[in-house]
């Protein structure tokens, strides 16, 4: 493989882990950066690195053109766009195969049908795919929004088509909470997502999010790599991952594995995707969205499965077949990931920007930390506030969770705010330790100084 050259389009520490795993292949990568990224550890590591803009979104890593020229020019037949960004822009997918460069992702036809999430919608239901009881389609108006809000039943929830990351979502209990949300919603998914269309769904209360894992390759097979549960997060963007899910009995997983066969096979899916759920108390499950690219979570279905996904991902771009079948996967132990974020959760999760002072990172075995950042690292404002993932594997839920408090005990960012002690008083809470938290827990949690810790459930 030596022969080929992969462009990376993104930054942080998704665009370090692509590096490592294009280097691991013995494939030269190419990194781009901003101006605000001009020190940031991607662009040491890659093999030649582009600036393509100033700090800004929209002037750099938005920048289709300033994207693909760097490609063409280092001369790279590969471009890998993480997640985030121009991740699932059919738009760029489409300028990028146009090129005869190959996207490492599904193709733009498929992107289209499916990262609008009102088609994908419609397309689960089509292929028999449990769905949330919604709008079928796009809302053209608010008047129509209304009446569809009013059939449904409230509560509901206002999305961007074009949606992902938790934002361009309003949850309406009333017609007046309706009125107010929808302009509102439709301004943040233009000015997010270029796209200002929303659906509407009846918003489930207190679900849990399982997401399941499928990978493609360009010969027609489509695996499940079994579920991951997101339900820990704030703000609709999540905070803790863990696979496997303490809630899914095997008939459970079976039948969501399937389901995402299913949808994938029907659209013709090539490369990694996840197919995101909803389980209500009685065990159902919807479909709700599904993420054509790699997820910020990979790491944890890579722990129990021992499958590299990203390098999984570069292999099939380049035609390769996937190198297991679906009765070659198995779950073993489990793993956890906490988001470690600049950012304050004692003041509304505010992002904190600023220079990173000293730093100690946990170790031990099957401890993994995924991240960009490094002493005297100056955290910039314009992006997402991630520094990293912690990431454990153990045997055991409970081996698992002992193992996580320890690492985040062990890691010291210094110099900027940091969630290390809220990822820590979670690890202590009840229903955590329980595993009977939902999406509505964090809302719920008191954070550090109420943090209900109960030290004796694990031992």
């Amino acid at each position: 493989m030596a022969q080929n050259k992969v462009l990376v389009a993104n930054r942080g520490e998704i665009a370090v882990r692509i590096i490592r795993a294009c280097k691991e292949l013995g494939i030269p990568v190419v990194a781009v950066y901003s101006t605000a990224d001009k020190s940031s550890l991607h662009t040491k590591l890659a093999d030649e690195a582009v600036c393509i803009g100033s700090a800004r979104s929209k002037d750099s890593y938005l920048n289709m053109q300033a994207v693909l020229s760097a490609a063409i020019a280092t001369g790279c037949n590969a471009i890998h766009p993480g997640y985030g960004f121009l991740a699932e822009n059919a738009k760029f997918i489409e300028m990028v195969e146009a090129t005869g460069i190959k996207f490492i992702g599904p193709s733009s036809n498929v992107v289209s049908k499916l990262g609008d999430k009102a088609t994908a919608r419609a397309i689960a239901k089509a292929v028999g795919v449990p769905v949330v009881e919604g709008s079928d389609g796009v809302v053209e108006n608010k008047e129509i929004g209304l009446k569809i809000a009013k059939q449904i039943g409230y509560p509901i929830m206002i999305k961007a088509s074009s949606g992902g990351g938790g934002r361009g979502i309003s949850v309406c209990h009333n017609d007046t909470e309706f009125k107010k949300a929808f302009d509102m919603t439709s301004m943040e998914a233009e000015s997010a997502f270029g796209d200002k269309s929303v659906y509407i769904e009846k918003f489930v209360e207190n679900p849990r999010h399982i997401e399941i894992q499928i990978i493609a390759d360009s010969k027609g097979n489509v695996v499940h790599l079994y579920e991951r549960d997101c339900s820990m997060q704030r703000r609709n963007q999540k905070l803790i991952e863990e696979a496997p899910s303490s809630i899914l009995n095997e008939d459970l997983r079976r039948k969501m594995g399937q389901s995402a066969v299913k949808l994938a096979k029907h659209v013709g899916y090539e490369n990694a995707g996840t197919i995101e759920f909803l389980v209500d108390s009685r065990k159902n499950y919807y479909f709700i969205e599904m993420n054509t690219r790699i997820q910020v979570e990979h790491p944890v279905t890579e722990m129990i499965t021992g499958i590299d996904l990203v390098k999984e991902q570069i292999k099939i771009a380049y035609g390769k077949p996937l190198s297991f079948k679906q009765r070659d996967v198995k779950i073993t132990g489990h793993a956890i990931e906490c988001r470690i974020n600049a950012e304050d959760p004692m003041n509304n999760f505010m992002p904190a920007p600023g220079k990173i002072g000293k730093i100690l990172l946990p170790g031990g075995f099957n401890v993994r930390f995924d991240s960009h950042i490094y002493p005297d690292y100056e955290v910039p404002p314009f992006y997402d506030s991630m520094l990293g993932k912690l990431i454990v594997f153990a045997p055991t839920r409970k081996e698992a969770m002992r193992k996580m408090r320890i690492a985040l005990e062990q890691l010291v960012i210094e110099g900027i705010t940091t969630n290390i002690e809220y990822h820590y008083a979670i690890l202590h809470a009840t229903d955590f330790i329980k595993g009977t938290y939902d999406t509505g827990f964090v809302a719920k949690f008191n954070g550090l100084i109420q943090g209900e810790y109960n030290e004796s459930l694990i031992g």
